[in-house]
């Protein structure tokens, strides 16, 4: 019999209850401050391991290096405080508190505690020294900090204010400020014996890594405005380490994927073509430009990986079911993903309808399907009977198998992240590689694509197609919600249609928005001579599906609906737009939801309702919906309003989540870091595979280095 495997040094030392060697692997129970329970809540922050905790960097600063004077302050103030106890007592008035009044020998504060314990009490004894942080604010009685960060002391020399600036971590529950920097200290200390670490990395210029790591852990004598404006030489190390690491990642998951055979496809123009015949349109120049793209990928031998970008209505649908139209023509199978139900069915639907008309059968596959029909669905799958799917999540599933899988179509991108992309990818034929059409509904600007997609060929379709109309967009106050009823109701008698798009479902006590039930209800009773719809995504398929049916031919009038509605929906008759409490979405949310109007001939018009007073953001998102309609420049203005973090999702966009660095903001550093990473993946491969380990990870998920 074998020996037994041996085991981790760590997992020796940690079962003889010895603590290991503290290295920038060693995980973060070992150390002072950790243990088990600590470890595991640090771990819904990312941190498992020592080297974590170096790249956990400082949300925000806070300044403790001057003492402020009781009589100085003023309500909003964050400031350091010192003074001597006067009293302490513990109050029930409504809701439990303690209340330690200081004083300064000049004026006096109130410091309340609403959750303390008897240690905590009894150590606020009269004539000892108290030193406070927090904000300042007007209370009942006067100034007052509510729960300030604070020490005691007998003495006010043992209280001197801090030496630098204190920085202010990402947190969560259970583990406080001060036991995270006294981690991250250690860490720092792992960092600096570890001469892998220290390795100098060829082409970045600035202070090393961990100097510049030490200057936002431990700002000394630094100054506040730089950190704050991301422009101290530390930050600008560490933001172009970051951006390289990625560059470098994309371009290995490339580079991998290219080194792969892929299936020569010359199907794709003649598919083209045959479907032309069938459709009630033509192409536009920008479409034939980007089948055109698509066709040369896909003869060429190798997999293609493509991003195909393009504003609302330009037709990148039908881009799609040209290429697995010729897919099928080689007796190949390809496969559209989408990021949820409701629009998988109408992708189904319209390749049912396209692909239908020139003989070929479209699958589906969702996790709504009935246990017999997903059992037949698999087997049609598995045995090649059909040769184009649409599907969501549900095609990542270990038991989905394809017998000749050799496109994969992902639709909104942004929704799913590379190691997902890369799952389905896996799903082809052994030893060989699907061609890969990614498409972006959410148009992106060039700067944040060279990020996200590094490792993918962009295609745009920059041309709408003929017949599209403008769509007058205004944004009206919910004052004036009796006026936008009337007019809605005099359009529809004259024979047009029009979406009334809710953000909530039901009713809700944090959010007093309009809600797509109670709206429905409402312009039943105002309208009754109208048909009014309702959908949401909390109706059954069949009846969503009888509901957007009913709206397409022209049955009913009005369609209450939620966000549902964004991507898929074309109906051309509808030509009137309204978004209720339009300031709760975003600048990409809006434009999709507009571009379900201006579909057929009829001059088409967005109402954005919103409830006053708007804040500064909604205001300029509305601003910009008004006065643009260019997806491309609605992306970057979101983009500047909101950052790439929150239009895409960090965790879905295939970024790993940045740290330091932003797209948009650090846009200027990319060409160069881009040139960068090819010649370090060209004469240093070890600084490379450094790199990627440092600031991304688990790089082995999306390239193999």
């Amino acid at each position: 019999m074998a020996p037994p495997a041996p085991r981790a040094a760590g997992a020796r030392a940690g079962a003889r209850g010895v603590k290991p060697p503290l290295t920038l692997d060693t995980e973060v129970t070992y150390l002072k401050g950790g243990g088990p329970a600590v470890a595991a809540k640090l771990a819904a922050l990312g941190i498992a391991r020592v080297r974590d905790l170096l790249f956990h960097l400082p949300a925000r600063y806070e300044d403790r290096r001057r003492i402020v004077a009781l009589n100085e302050l003023k309500p909003g103030m964050e400031s350091l405080v010192r003074g001597r106890v006067a009293g302490a007592d513990v109050r029930f008035a409504g809701r439990r508190s303690l209340r330690v009044v200081i004083d300064d020998g000049g004026s006096s504060l109130l410091l309340r505690f609403f959750h303390f314990n008897d240690a905590q009490r009894q150590g606020f004894a009269d004539g000892r020294w108290v030193r406070a942080f927090g904000t300042v604010r007007a209370g009942a009685n006067g100034l007052e900090m509510v729960h300030p960060e604070y020490r005691v002391a007998d003495d006010p020399e043992l209280l001197p204010p801090e030496p630098r600036l204190t920085p202010v971590y990402p947190l969560v529950a259970g583990v406080a400020q001060p036991r995270l920097r006294a981690m991250i200290q250690q860490a720092l200390e792992a960092a600096a014996r570890d001469p892998d670490f220290n390795h100098e990395l060829p082409g970045l210029g600035g202070p090393d890594t961990l100097t510049s790591l030490r200057v936002l852990h431990e700002p000394g004598g630094t100054d506040l405005g730089d950190l704050l404006l991301q422009r101290h030489p530390a930050q600008l190390r560490l933001l172009r380490e970051e951006l390289l690491a990625h560059q470098l990642c994309m371009r290995l998951l490339r580079r991998q994927t290219l080194a792969r055979p892929g299936v020569r496809i010359e199907h794709v123009q003649p598919a083209s073509a045959r479907l032309q015949e069938e459709l009630p349109f033509a192409l536009t120049g920008a479409q034939r430009r980007v089948i055109g793209e698509i066709a040369h990928d896909m003869a060429a031998g190798r997999p293609m990986l493509r991003l195909l970008q393009g504003d609302v209505g330009c037709g990148k649908t039908v881009v799609a079911a040209i290429a697995m139209l010729g897919c099928a023509e080689a007796g190949l199978q390809g496969v559209l993903m989408a990021p949820t139900e409701l629009l998988a069915e109408q992708h189904a639907h319209n390749l049912a309808v396209l692909l239908g008309a020139v003989g070929v059968e479209t699958g589906i596959l969702t996790g709504r399907l009935r246990k017999a029909d997903r059992a037949d669905a698999l087997a049609r799958a598995a045995s090649g009977e059909i040769l184009c799917w649409v599907g969501t999540h549900a095609l990542f599933q270990s038991d989905v198998h394809f017998a000749r899988l050799g496109l994969v179509v992902v639709d909104e991108q942004h929704r799913f992240g590379v190691a997902q992309r890369l799952a389905l990818r896996d799903k082809g034929p052994r030893g060989i590689t699907p061609h890969q059409l990614i498409m972006s509904a959410t148009p992106i600007p060039r700067t944040l694509a060279q990020t996200l997609y590094a490792d993918l060929d962009v295609s745009v379709i920059d041309e709408l197609p003929p017949g599209r109309t403008p769509v007058h967009t205004a944004a009206l106050s919910n004052e004036r919600r009796a006026e936008v009823l009337a007019r809605i109701g005099e359009a529809c008698r004259a024979g047009r249609q029009a979406y009334w798009v809710c953000t909530l479902i039901e009713e809700s006590e944090a959010l007093q928005a309009q809600t797509a039930e109670e709206t429905y209800r409402q312009l039943r009773e105002e309208l009754p001579e109208l048909r009014v719809g309702l959908v949401h995504g909390r109706l059954k398929p069949a009846e969503k599906d009888a509901q957007m049916r009913a709206f397409a031919n022209g049955s009913t009038h009005l369609l209450v609906a939620t966000t549902v509605i964004e991507v898929g929906v074309d109906v051309p008759n509808a030509s009137i737009m309204i978004i209720d409490n339009a300031e709760r979405l975003g600048l990409s949310q809006l434009h999709q939801l507009r571009g379900r109007v201006g579909r057929g001939a009829a001059a088409s018009q967005c109402l954005l309702l919103y409830q006053p007073p708007l804040s500064d953001g909604a205001r300029a998102r509305l601003e910009v919906m008004r006065t643009t309609h260019d997806g491309f420049r609605i992306a970057q203005h979101d983009l500047e309003l909101r950052g790439p973090g929150e239009l895409l999702g960090r965790r879905q966009t295939g970024l790993i989540g940045l740290k330091i660095a932003d797209p948009v903001r650090d846009a200027a550093h990319i060409p160069a870091l881009q040139k960068l990473a090819d010649h370090w993946l060209a004469s240093a491969p070890q600084d490379a595979k450094r790199l990627i380990a440092r600031w991304v990870g688990e790089a082995e998920r999306y390239a193999q280095v």
